[in-house]
C-alpha cells in the first residue's frame, strides 16, 4: 500500500521510545505499509559530525527517505528539543529532502512540560526541508511506558489510544497518497 521510513533519533538503544516505535511499526505493518528503518546513532559518527554528504552510509539512508511516501521521526526530548544526533542527520538530507512526504513525529520526555517541543523545535526544521504535511504527532511522558523483561514494553491505555489515532490518520494519508500516484500513472 505504501512505504514509510522510521527515523529513530535516539542515541540510546535502551529506551522507552522503543516501545512507541515498536507499537507504531506493528500497527503500520498491519495496515499493509512497508517499513524501513534509519537508526541515526548507528550511522558513522564521523560522517554525521563532519557532514559527509557523500558518505555511503548517509547516501543509503537518504535513499530510503527519498523512496518513502511517509516518514516517522522519533526522538526523546533533551533540553527542550529533539536529540542532537537527529539534528546532525536532518542536516545531511537534501534541501528539499522531505518535500511531498507525510510526517508523523513521535517524541518522549520526562515531563509534560516539553509537550510543545514537536511544534517549536522539530516542525520548523521539517518545513525548511520542504515538508508541508506534518501530522500533529504524539508526545509521551516516559512514565506512560514500562519495560517488561519478558514482554518488551507496556504502554498506558491513553498512550495506546493516542498512538492508534495517529497511526490511523498516518495510514489513511499514505493510502490516499498512494492511490493518487497510481491514478497519475494510469
Amino acid at each position: 500500500m505504501g512505504k514509510a521510513v522510521i527515523i529513530n533519533g535516539n542515541p540510546s538503544q535502551v529506551s522507552r521510545l522503543n516501545g512507541m516505535i515498536q507499537y507504531v511499526e506493528q500497527r503500520l505493518l498491519q495496515a499493509g505499509i512497508e517499513i524501513e528503518h534509519i537508526r541515526v546513532a548507528e550511522l558513522p559518527a564521523e560522517d554525521l559530525i563532519k557532514a559527509k554528504f557523500d558518505s555511503e552510509a548517509i547516501l543509503h539512508a537518504n535513499k530510503k527517505v527519498e523512496e518513502a511516501e511517509a516518514i516517522v521521526i522519533a526522538s526523546p526530548v533533551y533540553k527542550a528539543a529533539y536529540t542532537g544526533v537527529l539534528k546532525t542527520y536532518l542536516d545531511l538530507l537534501p534541501q528539499k529532502g522531505l518535500a511531498g512526504k507525510i510526517i508523523l513525529p513521535l517524541f518522549i520526555g520526562g515531563t509534560i512540560a516539553h509537550l510543545l517541543s514537536i511544534d517549536y523545535a522539530l516542525k520548523p526544521v521539517l518545513s525548511a526541508l520542504g515538508s508541508r504535511h506534518i501530522l500533529g504527532g504524539v508526545y509521551a511522558v516516559d512514565t506512560w511506558i514500562t519495560r517488561n523483561e519478558q514482554e518488551g514494553y507496556h504502554l498506558s491505555e491513553d498512550l495506546i489510544h493516542r498512538l492508534d489515532e495517529a497511526v490511523t490518520e498516518f495510514a489513511e494519508e499514505i493510502k490516499r497518497r498512494t492511490e493518487l500516484l497510481l491514478e497519475r500513472v494510469e
